[in-house]
């Protein structure tokens, strides 16, 4: 038996932290989101876009809750 792990709230949130975004340490995926693409458009965020493309390319393993933060917040288009 195959053990998949989910990409949840706080992965997302520590990869984002990795990124060198600060976020409380409660923020929820929208609160994540919207904080690094806010931080993305005010100084810009290396990395960041290849994290958003990464973690898009792995839906079946991320949760529903970060997968509609990072389209509302992080997609480009």
């Amino acid at each position: 038996m195959m053990i998949v792990e989910l990409i949840d709230g706080d992965d997302f949130r520590a990869r984002l932290s990795a990124l060198g975004i600060d976020l409380p340490d409660d923020a929820d995926p929208d609160t994540s989101a919207r904080i690094a693409a806010e931080t993305h458009q005010a100084q810009g965020v290396e990395g960041l876009p290849e994290t958003v493309s990464e973690l898009m390319n792995q839906k079946d393993i991320l949760l529903p809750a970060v997968r509609q933060a990072i389209e509302r917040f992080l997609s480009a288009g």
